[in-house]
């Protein structure tokens, strides 16, 4: 069976009516995190495990230790699956969404380099130098199964490539990874470079085997989202986590409980 036109165009008012009814149903207890027991499933790009869940974590072990976090890839879920609210939470950049869903900038980042500290280029890193060395390509943004990539495809490749298209210019990709912390690790090699985003460089600062450095051409910035199904939108528990992603993004380094 397929939906008709007009029940397509009816979804996102019936979605509504649902979130209303789940509202009207919700019960009005307040959500007490320091003796709940439940887990939240949330689904997170590899660089938003990597970034947000570490002091997400810190916190709920000291003040809310009964609840556990099921991360998710993005190849583990679907739309249908955050719609029908059996997962709790995306933290992802995204191109498209439903208009249903609700959604937030968790913040927003801009790109580094990371090369290995006797790489020739560091001598004078700028765009010659970047585009004469070989490179690592990172990103799993989208939800689903992810196929294979074409380093001749550019309109797939990213903010980076797209970045050096606007200047007529290509990088040589190397290898290409859908994990960031792979990527951290091919730094090291004596001939790499790996343009990732900021907040995942500055966390090899004290790596001494690295450098960063910033990227020799403008690549703009952006945006980390949190969102979620609009059934969950009123419920106690989910109010109460999306409030302490927030905070944990705010403070990285010190979360911060808000009851």
């Amino acid at each position: 069976m397929a939906p008709t036109e007009r029940a397509l165009a009816l979804q996102p008012q019936v979605r509504d009516i649902l979130a209303s009814v789940e509202q009207a149903v919700q019960p009005r207890t307040e959500f007490d995190a320091g003796s709940a027991n439940r887990v939240f499933r949330i689904m997170a790009s590899d660089y938003a495990e990597s970034t947000l869940v570490p002091p997400l974590l810190a916190f709920l072990g000291e003040h809310a230790p009964g609840i556990t976090l099921d991360i998710l890839n993005p190849s583990d879920v679907t739309l249908h699956d955050v719609e029908q609210g059996r997962v709790d939470m995306l933290l992802n950049r995204f191109d498209d969404m439903p208009q249903s869903f609700h959604q937030v900038t968790v913040w927003q980042d801009g790109f580094s380099c990371l090369l290995r500290r006797d790489h020739p280029a560091l001598a004078d890193f700028g765009l010659e130098r970047y585009l004469a060395g070989r490179h690592v390509w990172v990103s799993k943004t989208g939800m689903g199964v992810g196929v294979g990539m074409n380093p001749q495809d550019a309109q797939r490749l990213g903010w980076v490539d797209e970045a050096l298209a606007r200047l007529g210019k290509k990088r040589h990709i190397a290898v290409f990874t859908r994990h960031y912390q792979v990527a951290v690790l091919l730094a090291r090699q004596p001939d790499l470079i790996v343009t990732i985003p900021s907040r995942l460089a500055e966390m090899q600062r004290d790596n001494a085997a690295v450098a960063i450095l910033p990227p020799p051409f403008e690549i703009p910035p952006f945006d980390l989202k949190m969102a979620w199904s609009p059934l969950l939108q009123n419920n106690p528990a989910h109010q109460w986590l999306r409030r302490q992603i927030l905070a944990a993004a705010r403070e990285s380094s010190t979360p911060v409980f808000l009851p």
